[in-house]
């Protein structure tokens, strides 16, 4: 299945945006401000568009009434899902001004693991999943800096952190303690899965370096 690349109105990491040929690209609200310095062109353009305060011209635009149940964002994987997608790439969805963003972005990826997708914040120097039971991420041996987990939702049970500075065994996080919080890579493999429940993983990264493999746990 293609990507899906969705460019919100947040900081933005240019050097991450690399859409390949027959990947799907969706600006939500004013992230198509980003994309125009790119010079790229958008496969749709969707939102209320109170951030950018105007409805642009574009020929394929959604237009969304400002009082919704679904953020620009959330309306965007929806779309992308719809259209196909197995992985959707969020940029411009993290930082700013907007905090309160910030997390319903995070809600967006646990409700995209839902659904089966995997899906990416991806910031300055940052990126963050989420992964739901039976999934895992294994990272190669260049990753280098910050790494966390952190519960969303009930328990997740049998989570397994290795090649990181602590390790976990099949450990229970819960949604109300910050347990899983500053580790780091080793210069070594590293590997997170869990065995139920859902799991907002953050680590440091660098564009140099592939998206970490995702797969089944075991």
């Amino acid at each position: 299945m293609k990507n899906c690349y969705i460019v919100g109105a947040a900081d933005f990491a240019p050097e991450r945006f690399t859409p390949g040929e027959g990947d799907y690209i969706i600006a939500a609200d004013a992230g198509i401000l980003h994309l125009e310095k790119l010079g790229l062109r958008p496969d749709l353009v969707l939102g209320d568009f109170d951030s950018l305060g105007h409805i642009p011209d574009y020929p394929d635009i959604e237009v969304s009434p400002v009082r919704k149940d679904d953020t620009d964002s959330m309306l965007a994987a929806r779309r992308a899902l719809e259209r196909g997608c197995g992985t959707l790439l969020l940029f411009g969805c993290l930082g700013g001004r907007r905090l309160d963003h910030t997390l319903a972005n995070i809600q967006t990826l646990a409700w995209a693991a839902s659904q089966g997708a995997a899906a990416y914040l991806i910031g300055e120097g940052c990126c963050l999943t989420v992964l739901r039971g039976g999934e895992c991420l294994r990272f190669d041996a260049r990753y280098s800096g910050d790494f966390s987990v952190f519960c969303l939702g009930e328990d997740a049970r049998g989570v397994t952190e290795r090649g990181l500075s602590y390790v976990l065994e099949g450990a229970q996080l819960t949604a109300s303690f910050p347990l899983g919080v500053s580790n780091s890579f080793t210069g070594e493999r590293a590997y997170v899965s869990l065995d139920s429940g859902l799991l907002a993983v953050y680590w440091a990264d660098s564009p140099a370096l592939p998206l970490p493999e995702r797969g089944v746990s075991g």
